[in-house]
């Protein structure tokens, strides 16, 4: 069994490489094409390669292993979902074209331009998914007719242990074959015997069985408080016969709550995180705040200078407007604006808490008093925002997520749930400002701030960054 699971993942890891060789050589002989001409398959292959290009694509195949191994694309995918194994061939393919982008801009390699880099990726990611979803339907039909199965054993006979065998039981593609249940004699065990399963070993019974039965996967169900030191026994019993150990690992039923394993001091570290920021993209996510801002504070340089001067010559006080605002994990930090009310505007705002129109803790009335003639301008063009990329470019701030709010705003916060839009960085713009913005109610700004978090991804924050222009110049929801 161990064999020939090793023998398959040998030829998971050889097809991928030869996917990636094959996609390759389709993006040169394509961009090559482009440029020459027109030239035949075997003109093209019959091409010299220079020993440095040689050199480098060897890399290359060495580098596409490691990033598909830290994937987990090489690791057993039998209780994955399709999706799961789909977005981590994404991730994989997408790291080793941006790698290949920057390769051909540190060798100075000509032949890979944006169309090889786009090619390339589209053609590899595509015939490995192919790959992969075959792989899928050949194992199920392979496991449907008795082959590549594996025998379980699950420790515990609690509700929870119960429902992960109904739904393996459900599911024969998968290829498991239930031995029974390892559990002591309790209070419970009669409601478990009504649902037709069997106890095939108690607790101090489990060293011996798994050592004279036929055990590919020991599934441990038991609550870790009360079974914690037998817990430990058993998985230790398991790891010295080479037995694979899962842990139903909701002990805590905690709701959207994602899990992620790492090593730390030679431990094995389990994290729940919430949302979906993490992984690569989040480098590249800070990457396009930087050029991004930076490029927009030059661009907007004269519309910045401009604003500043009017700002002086209509109304007396300082040109920016500086407030504490809660950031990432509820960091404070100092946010710039260019002020668009009359100076002193802050210690005014107690005197109008009765007219405040908005609903939850935040403030806002449509005509507000202390906002001056060139403020209302301002606002409405969200030209009072462009100081803001300086906090983007100090790191406080992205360019999108949502939006930082005032200590004042904050304190009023009486639902836990509203406090997990700390857990990313604020945002000069999110879906709140394209959707309405101040228009908007308290409770459905706060579930479009959860909806960001939880469907985040890079063109997530293209799509909105290119709504947000048009929405910005209409002066949509603006305050």
């Amino acid at each position: 069994m161990k064999d020939r699971r090793r023998i398959l993942l040998e030829v998971f890891k050889l097809l991928d490489l030869l996917i990636m060789a094959g996609a390759f050589a389709l993006a040169a002989w394509l961009v090559f094409n482009s440029h020459s001409g027109g030239i035949s398959f075997e003109q093209f292959f019959a091409m010299r390669i220079k020993v440095q290009n040689f050199a480098l694509f060897l890399g290359f195949l060495y580098l596409w292993r490691i990033l598909f191994s830290a994937n987990g694309l090489y690791r057993s995918m039998r209780l994955s979902t399709r999706s799961i194994e789909i977005k981590s061939v994404i991730k994989a393919t997408s790291v080793g074209a941006v790698a290949l982008f920057v390769a051909s801009m540190v060798f100075n390699i000509r032949m890979m331009t944006p169309l090889f880099i786009a090619v390339f990726w589209v053609a590899d990611t595509a015939m490995t998914l192919l790959s992969r979803l075959a792989s899928r339907r050949v194992l199920a039909w392979l496991r449907l007719r008795g082959r590549n199965l594996r025998y379980v054993l699950i420790a515990g006979t609690n509700p929870r242990a119960v429902q992960f065998a109904r739904e393996i039981e459900a599911r024969p593609e998968l290829g498991y074959r239930l031995l029974g249940f390892v559990e002591n004699d309790w209070r419970g065990n009669d409601d478990f015997n009504k649902g037709g399963y069997r106890v095939v070993s108690d607790l101090e019974g489990f060293s011996p069985f798994i050592r004279k039965t036929v055990v590919d996967e020991v599934v441990i169900c038991l609550p870790i408080k009360s079974f914690y030191d037998r817990i430990k026994t058993m998985a230790t019993l398991c790891g010295e016969q080479g037995i694979i150990v899962r842990y139903v690992s909701d002990f805590f039923n905690l709701e959207l709550i994602q899990s992620e394993r790492d090593v730390f001091a030679g431990r094995p570290i389990t994290s729940h995180y919430t949302g979906a920021m993490r992984g690569w993209q989040i480098y590249f996510k800070r990457l396009m705040d930087v050029v991004l801002s930076s490029l927009a504070l030059l661009l907007l340089s004269p519309a910045f200078l401009l604003t500043a001067l009017l700002i002086k010559a209509t109304s007396p006080g300082p040109v920016f407007f500086i407030q504490e605002r809660v950031g990432l994990n509820k960091r404070r930090f100092r946010l710039y604006k260019f002020r668009t009310m009359v100076k002193g505007a802050e210690k005014k705002q107690a005197d109008l808490e009765a007219l405040n129109e908005a609903s939850g803790p935040v403030f806002k009335i449509k005509d507000d008093p202390r906002i001056t003639p060139l403020g209302k301008v301002l606002r409405k063009l969200s030209v009072d925002e462009i100081p803001q990329f300086m906090n983007v470019l100090k790191g406080d701030m992205s360019l999108v997520g949502p939006r930082p709010l005032p200590v004042r705003d904050y304190k009023g916060f009486d639902e836990d749930w509203h406090r997990r839009r700390f857990s990313v960085r604020p945002g000069i713009t999110c879906l709140w400002q394209v959707s309405g913005r101040s228009s908007i109610g308290f409770d459905k700004w706060m579930e479009l701030d959860m909806d960001y978090i939880d469907q985040w991804s890079l063109w997530l924050d293209l799509k909105i960054l290119l709504q947000t222009i048009p929405a910005a110049l209409r002066g949509s929801g603006a305050a």
